[in-house]
């Protein structure tokens, strides 16, 4: 027995990374998983590798800031697995520059991807939500609690020169929860933000022999930090290391467990004893 089974997990940008492991963490206590990737095959892959474990999951693909592609997710978990319990809205990605060199356009694509695809994410599970309350008081049943976690940073409770977009971006992501928080409470729904510190995914390492750049809507985008810069970062840190992908999963599943079920509107810092 899983600690959640029988629940049904929407988890955006969970083909790669830390996504994926929040995706295998979550399958492997039993959700069912809806698997989501800009792109099909990172999707599929782990979709495979949950079902390789014993798992259960399908797979949304697209970008999260397309047009309907919130209801689209959302009706996955319901015509799939009958419904929504646990939402982790996790895509993302960074584009800096210092804020004179900042263009709109760079502006805009990091706050839609960080700050308004959870806005239309969760505003798409509300009727969902909602309707599943209604009809378990209309039959005199318990109201199970469900669980969002959105995904913060601590570039968003502290800042971090170069990325005022993705600060912003992360700061309104512990807005919308707390504010969240309070407007879900009635259908015992807890909302909670996860701030990581320094994980180590493909956005922080440069790639032997790659060019660093990854492909984001046709946009070719820098990623990697400098490895002597990295070896720095990782020295502040008290736990005297960077995060691993397992470690911010471990950070979002203690918010989606029946032990969590009275803690809401909170932003937990996933980074080591660092804060900002």
């Amino acid at each position: 027995m899983g600690t959640l089974d029988g629940k049904v997990a929407l988890v955006s940008g969970s083909g790669r990374g830390i996504g994926r492991a929040i995706a295998e963490k979550l399958a492997g206590e039993g959700a069912r998983v809806v698997v989501n990737d800009l792109d099909a095959d990172p999707a599929k892959e782990v979709v495979a590798a949950i079902e390789a474990a014993g798992g259960v999951a399908v797979t949304c693909a697209g970008s999260v800031t397309e047009d309907g592609f919130a209801e689209r997710f959302v009706a996955t978990a319901v015509d799939e697995f009958g419904g929504v319990d646990i939402i982790v809205n996790n895509a993302g990605y960074t584009w800096d520059s210092v804020v004179q060199k900042m263009s709109d356009d760079q502006w805009d694509a990091i706050l839609d991807v960080h700050l308004k695809a959870p806005f239309r994410i969760l505003r798409a599970a509300q009727p969902v939500i909602s309707a599943a309350v209604k009809q378990a008081r209309a039959a005199g049943a318990e109201v199970p609690c469900r669980k969002v976690v959105n995904i913060s940073s601590i570039a968003g409770t502290g800042g971090n020169a170069g990325q005022a977009n993705y600060s912003a971006g992360k700061a309104g992501v512990i807005g919308l929860t707390k504010a969240l928080s309070k407007e879900w409470g009635r259908y015992n729904v807890t909302v909670n933000a996860v701030a990581f510190g320094l994980i180590r995914t493909r956005l922080t390492e440069v790639p032997a022999g790659g060019d660093g750049k990854i492909d984001i809507a046709g946009r070719q985008l820098a990623v990697g930090v400098n490895p002597e810069l990295l070896d720095t970062m990782e020295r502040g840190i008290p736990l005297g290391r960077a995060g691993t992908p397992a470690d911010a999963a471990g950070a979002v599943y203690l918010l989606c467990i029946p032990e969590s079920d009275y803690v809401s509107g909170q932003v937990v810092i996933c980074g080591g004893g660092f804060t900002a």
